[in-house]
């Protein structure tokens, strides 16, 4: 079966599920899972249910998809993403953005827990992606020399849609939500960085850096959908002050956090 096949397949097989037709779709990263507390859930699939689906195998991912009503807007929402340092391909990881725009998604929202290099940027901060940097080693889009997945070269001057940006900045002032913008660079893992290696991605223009998001994005960008992300900064990463990581703490303070981005998030599709 080709990697199309599968895609159509995964696709037929949430529409026989009942999932049709949805405006809006969420990516919710790492300790991010309030947001289904503002959402009328209708329909859950465990994507173990799902044909061609990977497995999410990180203990934070719950690994389900949720579809239901915000407003007068149709949501689903993927609890839980892949990553590349699960043994995935980048094709796997982006497999679900493919399935999602084939159902219909005319906007994605993306999120994740990010580490902050920029030394404005404090634990618990939401930060919008305005750019990203790219150092997984590869592209989504390697091998796909067709015009059936998509552009072959598609621009990313822009990745991160200025319409959904302005809108999430529109609400977050609404709420007195500091929201700051910056961009993000993407890792392979799962270790964390070295001091040099949080220095020379500062030197390179990165304000914060995590393993996941951008291929997502260059895909979404491949398939012209609309997309937007946010960031929770859950530890600060000072090369000249750089502390032990534990794991446990990136998701309490991501936890801390997912009350605003959930809310945010609500509120945008709301006015969307």
């Amino acid at each position: 079966m080709t990697y199309l096949e599968q895609i159509s397949q995964s696709a037929d097989f949430l529409v026989s599920k009942g999932i049709v037709n949805p405006d809006v779709a969420v990516v919710l990263g790492t300790g991010l899972g309030k947001f289904i507390d503002y959402l009328k859930v209708e329909i859950t699939v465990d994507y173990a249910e799902i044909p061609n689906f990977p497995i999410s195998t990180v203990e934070f991912h719950k690994g389900k998809l949720l579809f239901g009503t915000i407003g007068n807007k149709k949501v689903v929402a993927m609890q839980g993403r892949f990553h590349l340092y699960e043994g995935y391909s980048l094709q796997q990881v982006t497999f679900p953005i493919r399935v999602l725009q084939r159902l219909g998604v005319q906007q994605l929202l993306l999120s994740n827990a990010a580490g902050g290099i920029n030394k404005n940027f404090k634990k618990g901060d939401l930060i919008l992606l305005d750019d990203h940097i790219n150092l997984q080693g590869g592209s989504p889009l390697s091998g796909l020399n067709s015009f059936d997945y998509g552009g072959i070269f598609p621009d990313m001057s822009q990745p991160y849609d200025a319409g959904l940006n302005q809108k999430l900045k529109e609400q977050a002032e609404l709420m007195a939500v500091d929201l700051k913008e910056g961009v993000y660079v993407s890792v392979f893992g799962p270790q964390l960085e070295t001091r040099a290696e949080y220095r020379f991605l500062g030197i390179i223009g990165a304000d914060m850096v995590g393993m996941s998001t951008t291929p997502e994005v260059i895909v979404a960008n491949q398939l012209q959908l609309p997309c937007a992300a946010v960031s929770v900064i859950t530890d600060e990463c000072d090369p000249d002050n750089l502390q032990p990581v534990n794991i446990a703490e990136i998701i309490e303070i991501a936890g801390k956090s997912d009350e605003k981005l959930s809310k945010l998030f609500f509120e945008t599709i709301l006015n969307l």
